[in-house]
């Protein structure tokens, strides 16, 4: 994916496709949220379509698209149902990874993709593993392979999945050092559990909570090490979170002008006017759209500094593709979140008590922007970019989390 690939698919070209089976998904997005009904068939709607493969290179019969494309159309996905949108963000994470890896394994793998399967994620363990580890093992099996076991929680998207990238290790080696592997399992396995059990108060739809994996199977060559070879991962990951902010941002201007445009009701010690005509109505609706636009506008110039830190190809610096793409994506880190949720707080002033019926939920938005924006604290987003703009220092590059000893920040990588 250097300087000399061809450029793939349009934003023009695959909004045409795809934009049909968003509407059709957004058409019950109010119903699955007062239900909590797990989109399983629009996830369907969207294999079907071909929405997995948009990264896939074209010589492997995928799209070829953009990053910043992929972006484009994932706040689309998300402005009509955050939680669908949220939920293909290992996958897409995955695809990255496929697409650094050697030819037979990118051929395999790719061909899947096209094919219709679905990457889940099973990397964050509640509890107990110390910060740079996983509890999670590899034992090797009598095949030359391995066998698979551990409990991940966080697991987001997984049970819409066919194959979950989980992050596991191999006993040390000689030197001490336990590795970080992707072991990908198949999630119909008999020894792959599934739970939806996560209890937070947003993105309650994306199938988020408990896997546990008894001795499942892993083929050899379906362990890929996570190495500096992977660095524009987190920042990729990262990405897929704020262009979930960015859509949730758009369907709060969408929901505040159709508001606003139905009532009829008004206030004696308002103007008298229509809500429409109001001009501190208005005014109100359009500081929304001015932060949608905003935070819009950062995400998409993040993806296109990550395009760019791939474009750089081979003969740069693992270090110098990786900084070029993180630090813009850490900036948007900083600056999206606090828009998208200000927003949605602010939806509320634009109307009266009715704003808060239940069967409206509008509160999902503010519930969903707060939930995604607490994937990676702010705060150590900011202290990151203030090291890199004063000293110099590259942002992390293998992020983990675990338990904060002082053994564990010393096997960091």
């Amino acid at each position: 994916m250097g300087s000399t690939t061809p450029p793939g698919a349009s934003y023009a070209e695959l909004t045409e496709r795809f934009a049909p089976v968003f509407a059709r998904i957004a058409e019950g997005a109010l119903e699955r949220e007062l239900g909590r009904t797990l989109p399983f068939e629009h996830v369907g709607w969207l294999k079907e379509a071909g929405f997995g493969r948009i990264r896939v290179p074209a010589e492997y019969g995928g799209f070829g698209a953009s990053i910043e494309t992929l972006v484009r159309l994932l706040i689309d996905l998300s402005a009509a149902d955050s939680s669908v949108g949220h939920l293909l963000r290992s996958h897409f994470a995955f695809v990255e990874t496929i697409a650094l890896q050697g030819d037979a394994f990118r051929a395999r793998w790719f061909g899947r993709v096209v094919d219709g399967v679905i990457f889940g994620n099973a990397a964050t363990e509640r509890s107990g593993n110390a910060l740079g580890t996983v509890a999670t093992r590899l034992v090797p099996a009598a095949d030359g392979g391995w066998l698979l076991t551990g409990e991940k929680y966080y697991t987001t998207g997984t049970i819409f999945a066919d194959y979950v990238a989980v992050m596991a290790s191999p006993e040390p080696g000689p030197d001490g050092v336990a590795r970080r592997l992707y072991a990908l399992a198949p999630t119909r396995h008999a020894g792959v559990e599934i739970r939806d059990d996560w209890d937070g108060f947003g993105q309650q739809m994306t199938g988020t909570g408990t896997a546990v994996f008894r001795d499942v199977p892993i083929p050899a060559e379906d362990a890929v090490p996570r190495t500096e070879s992977t660095t524009h991962e987190p920042a990729f990951l990262q990405l897929m979170l704020l262009s979930v902010l960015a859509g949730i941002g758009k369907a709060v201007v969408r929901d505040a002008s159709s508001l606003v445009a139905q009532r009829t009701r008004t206030f004696s010690t308002g103007s008298g006017q229509l809500f429409r005509e109001d001009p501190l109505i208005l005014a109100l609706v359009g500081q929304l759209a001015a932060k949608s636009f905003a935070a819009e506008s950062s995400v998409l110039a993040a993806a296109r500094e990550l395009d760019a830190a791939l474009a750089l190809g081979p003969e740069a610096s693992a270090e110098d593709r990786y900084a070029k793409g993180a630090v813009a994506v850490d900036l948007a880190q900083v600056a999206v979140p606090p828009l998208v949720v200000d927003a949605a707080q602010q939806l509320f002033d634009t109307a009266g008590a009715s704003a808060v019926s239940r069967g409206k939920a509008l509160d999902r938005h503010w519930r969903n922007a707060r939930t995604v924006a607490t994937h990676n604290p702010v705060a150590f987003k900011a202290r990151g970019l203030g090291d890199w703009f004063v000293n110099g220092v590259s942002p992390v590059a293998l992020h983990s989390i675990g338990e904060a000893t002082a053994a564990a920040a010393a096997a960091e990588p």
